[in-house]
């Protein structure tokens, strides 16, 4: 599969890896067909692992390399990431902010946003599932815009890896948003489609983060930076504090170490 990959272009093989990540999406929200409800530790569980995924991704595929790379910048080569990292968290914090947005786990009363009292739940969860994959989409994109620049920390196998881990971790989100909407009487149809397209926003993402990089090389450490902190906000912000609250807390810890571990045998494997 990699050998078929190299033969694309940058911009293609991040729209090839980020189409897989939204297809998972997709296979998370076709649950809706079978069920109205998932078992709450199998959720719990599975977002755990989310969690555990992205934050090993965030370091050895994102911040690591942002490192490696900066070493022979201009700055000291801790500038980047820190700078990248912290911007990264307060654009998700901004965002969280002024988006219209509802957790899956809360009942619309706690909506965040502008104006967000106002919406439908159904595109709240819409949106706060979108916003968050924004991050994931990028993280993709500027892996593989990394390699196309040629930086020998960068490879073609840990930025496919990357993708595979997301697109592992993309299942529960699309269930997270389907499966609560199917309970309140919507049809599966439409529960599937709000779920699956939570996850569009990562092949546009990926595209633009690509293109950037491949346009303004300097920026890539700042920019797997910011990848890193959008994802590591997230997943502080939403993926744990919901796979603690139903009582499972144990289960979704061990899962998200057993995620953390298969994220970093992927990537460490792969580079």
């Amino acid at each position: 599969m990699v050998n078929f990959i190299s033969t694309l272009s940058p911009v293609m093989q991040a729209l090839l890896a980020t189409l897989f990540t939204w297809g998972m999406t997709a296979v998370g929200a076709a649950l809706v067909f079978t069920t109205k409800k998932v078992n709450q530790k199998l959720m719990d569980g599975m977002l755990g692992s989310a969690g555990g995924i992205m934050i090993a991704a965030s370091f050895w595929s994102l911040l690591s390399p942002a490192i490696e790379m900066a070493e022979d910048g201009p700055f000291p080569a801790w500038v980047p990431a820190a700078v990248g990292f912290l911007f990264g968290g307060f654009f998700l914090w901004a965002a969280d902010k002024i988006i219209p947005h509802l957790h899956p786990s809360l009942t619309l009363d706690r909506a965040e946003g502008f104006n967000s009292k106002s919406k439908k739940r159904s595109t709240l969860l819409v949106f706060a599932i979108t916003l968050h994959n924004i991050p994931e989409g990028l993280a993709v994109g500027v892996a593989f815009g990394a390699v196309a620049a040629g930086y020998p920390t960068a490879s073609l196998a840990a930025a496919v890896a990357l993708a595979i881990g997301i697109g592992i971790q993309n299942l529960p989100e699309g269930t997270a948003v389907a499966m609560p909407l199917r309970r309140e009487g919507m049809s599966r149809r439409k529960s599937f489609f709000y779920g699956q397209f939570s996850g569009m926003v990562e092949p546009i993402a990926a595209v633009i983060g690509v293109l950037a990089v491949s346009f303004m090389t300097p920026i890539l450490p700042f920019a797997l930076a910011f990848a890193a902190g959008a994802m590591i906000f997230v997943v502080v912000e939403e993926v744990i504090p919901g796979s603690q609250e139903n009582g499972n807390g144990d289960l979704a810890t061990v899962c998200l170490m057993l995620g953390f571990t298969v994220m970093m045998i992927l990537d460490v494997a792969f580079s």
